[in-house]
């Protein structure tokens, strides 16, 4: 786990500044507190912050081979390095460290664009061969590693772990991309492959690039994905017992480190099962750290408590206050891209409380979309099956005027609030999948945006209806979880853990997310992942004697922040400020009069616009940061 950075003229061999390559390594110090590395060679300078996992003694970088011809910057973890190793030893490769980073080098040489099929890991890294005079870009299936890059007018190309770097690297703040504000507001992140900058780009997961000296600029290649296609005919005893081994063999492999190792734990099922598997494998003793907070309604230390005992953890539990996580410069400095995930508070607080116990920690990110956790799946399904019982012209014919006449009952009894299902049964799948995960949808988005004619005819949703194409599949449960796999994942889940942890100097390891579990997981048929409208039927199943059923059986609950107290509390004075005469309002990327829209709706108590409120809230953070550094560079 490191961060990485580089320049690299493809149209000569001019000289690369060393001062330019420092200032973008020093942007992402945060990622690599344990070391630090730059190289050179005409027309080529690679940077590297490290945190030492393994080997830490021999793993520096930028690695390069022997000759001076190979070099390489790598973030990331390879699982099954040493089994390379030995294939790569039999053909000839002569190792002088113990890291994985190596293995990277020798499979390069050994099997050119084609080592990307036989890594099992998570990993981001740049590749410059002088003999091919190339460079060549890859990203992990799931986009655990972020990748972003861009190519100059001058034919050089700029590469970094986090927008900080690629901004330090060039000679301004590009503008704002619209339609990925226009993304941004709607789903609270940057999907791939944009960023928030005009010009820059994310290099998406499961996705390559090479890019040659001389020649043209080519487009980023998939190298994978996964293929959801459900099968029956497979009880849930059956299933159970294919499954225990793949989370087995999934924990097992990321219990490699050189350094401590335990896992979070919160009340919910994803985490409990990791100490559950990991500690049957390394036994007793193991580390496991859990956030407490003082609103009962978020508390879960009572629950967490209960699997440290059974599985003898050695538990460690720090409480926050809600005041006390409303770390809004922490947030700013961790993030590199708007992001309105405000859970990503107390994932911030967790990965720093973890730090002072373990190096490596093991989290149950991936489970609810693999396994159907969310609870907007059933009712996505519920919605899909009325649909395919009805006449086309239903849809719109009957439940779009529904949705226009029946009354918005934010505050009322769940059976009341009919208003969104009617929405969503008026329009397709992806529209009603969007529906289900947006902040804004896309008229009050647009509101907010004001009149512009790149963005008037663009769609968020659209981005979910091309992926659910590539699904492949009619199965409206299973393409539901691969839009999510494709874009929630990557875009919000994985950023959310990736950013806190490098902020804090913890590596996170996701055994869920494990490629083998992930595609059997993918054939599961409906009745093995939902049991009613409660999820994860098999995973749960399969933890039954391990995990309580106090556990296994409870709602679920988010990893939350109280938001909606704070906009009309702690922060209802910088509410205030950014509907006046906020940076945001000045550059004219809101509307004045659709953001007080939104303020007075929650002060009065209309409407439960919190979240959307501190989208823009994020959004104005965000601003903020850049324009001062732009000052900054114009002073200096």
């Amino acid at each position: 786990m490191c961060g990485i950075a580089g320049i690299v003229d493809l149209k000569g061999r001019g000289e690369v500044s060393p001062t330019r390559l420092k200032a973008m390594t020093d942007a992402i110090a945060r990622r690599g507190p344990d070391g630090e590395g730059r190289w050179f060679a005409p027309g080529v300078g690679l940077g590297h912050r490290r945190l030492a996992i393994i080997d830490p003694e021999g793993g520096e970088q930028p690695f390069v081979s022997a000759d001076g011809r190979v070099a390489l910057v790598f973030n990331g973890m390879i699982y099954n390095f040493r089994a390379l190793r030995t294939e790569l030893e039999a053909a000839g490769a002569v190792f002088v460290t113990d890291c994985d980073t190596e293995v990277l080098l020798h499979g390069w040489r050994i099997w050119g664009e084609s080592i990307v099929d036989r890594l099992d890991g998570f990993f981001a890294a740049a590749i410059w061969d002088e003999d091919r005079e190339s460079l060549f870009l890859l990203r992990d299936r799931w986009g655990k590693k972020p990748f972003y890059y861009t190519r100059t007018s001058a034919g050089e190309v700029l590469f970094g772990s986090d927008l900080d770097a690629v901004l330090a690297g060039l000679d301004g703040v590009p503008p704002i991309r619209r339609d990925a504000l226009a993304d941004y507001l709607a789903l609270g992140y940057v999907p791939e492959p944009k960023s928030i900058f005009e010009g820059i780009d994310k290099l998406p997961p499961a996705h390559v690039l090479r890019l040659d000296r001389g020649g043209e600029m080519r487009e980023p290649q998939k190298y994978w994905t996964i293929r959801v296609h459900p099968q029956g005919n497979c009880t849930l005893d059956a299933a159970v017992e294919q499954l225990t081994p793949l989370l087995r063999s999934a924990v097992r492999k990321r219990l490699v480190a050189d350094v401590p190792l335990g896992t979070f734990l919160s009340g919910g099922v994803d985490s409990a099962a990791m100490l559950a598997i990991a500690s049957d494998i390394r036994g007793p003793r193991l580390d496991a750290c859990t956030m407490g907070f003082d609103d009962p309604a978020l508390d879960e230390t009572g629950l967490a408590a209960e699997v440290a005992r059974l599985h003898g953890a050695r538990h460690h539990v720090e409480r926050v206050t809600a005041d006390a996580m409303a770390d809004l410069d922490g947030l700013g400095s961790a993030f590199s891209e708007p992001f309105a995930d405000a859970s990503a508070l107390p994932t911030l607080h967790l990965c720093a409380m973890a730090s002072r116990h373990v190096k490596v920690a093991l989290s149950g990110d991936g489970g609810d979309e693999l396994f159907a956790g969310y609870r907007r799946y059933p009712y996505h399904l519920a919605e899909e099956n009325l649909k395919a019982r009805m006449p086309g012209w239903a849809g719109r014919g009957l439940f779009g005027p529904l949705a226009r006449a029946y009354p918005a009952m934010p505050n009322g009894p769940r059976i009341l609030r009919a208003k969104s299902t009617f929405e969503s049964l008026a329009t397709d799948a992806m529209g009603g999948l969007f529906r289900a995960t947006a902040i804004l949808r896309e008229k009050d988005r647009d509101r907010l945006l004001g009149s512009d004619a790149r963005i008037d005819a663009y769609s968020t949703a659209d981005l979910l209806r091309v992926h659910a194409l590539q699904a492949n599949t009619d199965d409206p449960l299973a393409r539901a979880q691969y839009v999510d796999l494709m874009t929630w994942l990557p875009g919000r889940m994985l950023v959310k853990v990736d950013r806190a942890s490098m902020a804090t100097g913890v590596e996170v390891r996701n055994p869920l997310l494990d490629i083998d579990l992930a595609n059997w997981a993918a054939r599961l048929p409906t009745d093995l992942k939902l049991d009613g409208f409660s999820g994860k039927r098999v995973l749960k199943a399969a933890l039954r004697a391990q995990v309580p059923d106090t556990i296994l059986d409870a709602k679920k609950r988010g990893f939350v922040a109280p938001i909606g107290d704070w906009m009309t509390g702690r922060f209802a004075a910088e509410m205030e400020r950014l509907t006046e005469g906020s940076i945001l309002l000045e550059s004219g990327l809101v509307e004045r009069d659709a953001l007080r829209s939104l303020w007075g709706d929650l002060k009065t108590g209309r409407a439960d616009t919190s979240r959307a409120l501190w989208t823009v809230l994020m959004l104005d953070r965000f601003v903020s940061k850049i324009d001062d550094s732009a000052r900054l560079d114009r002073a200096a």
